[in-house]
């Protein structure tokens, strides 16, 4: 199953490289992706998806595609206003830093570290963290960080490894804990954001901004912490980072429908119009595939995650996949923001990218692009 799930997103993600042409896939309205220049904070998910793609099936002709797009990722880099964003490490972890590792081509290294360096630009002292959106100082978002960011620090665990320079690594630690500390409750669920003052660095107050509620659980971002904790593991074998990731994991498939692919929100009410997020549980299963590696064979949470992966991703290549169709995405119902309607139902290419990752961990052991192997 998971052989033919992947021969079919490789055929169409290469169909995808004539039909954008010079564009780069975000989110879709009925059944097409809106495309961009490169402007979106999810552009490296297509060339990650790309290099993928390529990974698998060895295609000369994806790999030129992927590194046709990964070049205007130098060009990102010198506009100041399409970095101001926590995203770099989504970015140019799957872009340039895909590169370098499917090619080990220096420039792409070089390209990368200097990302690291841009995303450093976000670090706030007094808050202790890299703030996730708005300039330096903004009244509203000066003291927010989001958990989406844990998945962005990976670049930064990253360019100590290849710089040397311990500053990265320190930083992302640091950022990460604070996550741990405030972004997760007692219960292993999860805020989306949480507010610090600007000033003094007083923790506020924990809140959403695409979850249903400020005390809900927003299943992306629950998914977000599973992947995000796992990797800050990896890199810092800090065993309190390790456990983070497995009871939020644990609290993620203990709350799985009768179908194996989660609704947006676990505290919205389920009804026929419910909207679901495909993509929370494709990022979900590919964090829980990369956090069940550090897991011991006779751990029985081994086990059961295990198969919650296999219910899941199951689930998504039988129920939600486009297998067999002529469409764009390679999942269907993923949400970007039900709360403003934007996207609430359609294919999001980051949802495309994981689906695509976790497959691969699946059959090949193929991972993405979060670390040197």
């Amino acid at each position: 199953m998971w052989k033919r799930a992947i021969e079919d997103a490789v055929i169409k993600t290469k169909m995808n490289v004539d039909r954008f042409g010079d564009m780069i896939p975000h989110v879709s309205e009925n059944d097409k992706y809106h495309l961009n220049d490169n402007k979106q904070w999810t552009s490296g998910f297509w060339t990650g998806l790309l290099w993928l793609s390529y990974e698998y099936s060895k295609d000369p002709a994806l790999k030129e595609a992927a590194k046709k797009w990964t070049r205007s990722f130098k060009t990102r880099l010198n506009d100041e206003s399409r970095t101001r964003t926590h995203d770099i490490g989504f970015l140019y972890s799957l872009s340039t830093k895909a590169h370098w590792l499917n090619e080990k081509d220096e420039e792409a290294k070089q390209l990368t570290i200097q990302a690291a360096e841009t995303l450093l630009k976000r670090w706030r002292p007094n808050i202790q963290a890299l703030q996730a959106w708005g300039p330096e100082g903004d009244t509203k978002n000066g003291g927010r960080i989001i958990i989406d960011c844990l998945m962005n620090l990976p670049l930064l665990y990253w360019a100590t490894e290849v710089t040397g320079d311990p500053k990265y690594k320190e930083i992302a630690e640091i950022h990460a804990e604070q996550s741990r500390r405030y972004l997760v409750r007692g219960d292993d669920s999860s805020y989306h954001t949480f507010y610090f003052d600007q000033e003094t660095g007083d923790a506020v107050r924990g809140g959403t901004h695409q979850g249903y509620l400020d005390g809900s659980t927003w299943t992306r971002g629950q998914a977000w912490g599973i992947y995000g904790f796992a990797l800050s593991y990896r890199y810092t074998r800090n065993p309190l980072f390790l456990e983070t990731s497995k009871r939020m994991a644990k609290y993620f498939f203990d709350r799985l429908p009768e179908d194996d692919v989660v609704y947006w929100d676990f505290d919205v009410e389920i009804n026929e119009d419910t909207k679901r997020d495909s993509s929370a549980s494709a990022i979900a299963s590919a964090g829980t595939l990369e956090l069940m590696t550090f897991l011991d064979e006779h751990d029985p949470l081994k086990q059961y995650l295990k198969d919650s992966v296999h219910k899941s991703m199951s689930s998504l290549v039988n129920n939600y996949s486009t297998i067999g169709e002529e469409a764009e995405g390679l999942i269907k119902r993923g949400s970007y923001s039900v709360r403003s309607g934007n996207a609430p139902d359609d294919f999001v290419i980051w949802g495309d990218y994981y689906y695509l990752e976790a497959l691969l961990r699946l059959e090949k052991g193929i991972t993405g692009y979060w670390y040197e192997r």
